[in-house]
């Protein structure tokens, strides 16, 4: 995949993606954290938060997942973080978080399937950490995404209705 089609933050998160990985020691918290600022950044000063949070978040899960395949990182894994850290900062930004998780898992099944990862494990984990956000945002915001996913993405209400565990 040519960085060319990444955006600004597209290539921001991709960027970020391999410093975290590279030198963390907890990729996973560092990528949720990641994604959540960017996201943040991104919406700052924004009046219509609400499609340029999906767009924005679109972006840095492509860009993430581009940036851990070019490392060899554990795509799937980056994949929930990056989706969980999305879907926090879209509800902190006031954006609509099931938009927002179904923009994010959409973009994360592209990017998984440009370099050739598991389209179905790029579905489970994106929507865990979809699920995963919205449960520690409120439960008007789990059943929202939940909701959403499952009508929105294929694979995914098998995903929801399995036993959840963090």
């Amino acid at each position: 995949m040519s960085e060319s089609k990444l955006s600004t933050i597209g290539r921001t998160a991709k960027m970020t993606t391999i410093g975290a990985i590279k030198g963390t020691g907890d990729t996973a918290e560092a990528l949720v954290a990641a994604a959540r600022d960017l996201l943040l950044t991104a919406l700052d000063g924004v009046a219509q938060v609400g499609v340029a949070a999906e767009k924005a978040s679109a972006q840095i899960v492509s860009g993430a997942v581009q940036g851990a395949g070019e490392v060899g990182e554990d795509v799937l894994g980056v994949i929930r973080s990056t989706v969980h850290g999305t879907v926090k900062a879209a509800s902190e930004a006031g954006a609509d978080v099931g938009k927002t998780a179904v923009a994010a898992t959409e973009a994360s099944l592209k990017a998984a399937g440009a370099i050739g990862a598991d389209a179905s494990g790029a579905v489970k984990h994106a929507v865990t950490g979809a699920i995963e956000a919205a449960d520690e945002i409120g439960e008007d915001a789990a059943k929202a995404v939940r909701n959403v996913l499952a009508t929105s993405i294929k694979g995914a209400k098998d995903v929801i209705e399995q036993p959840f565990k963090k």
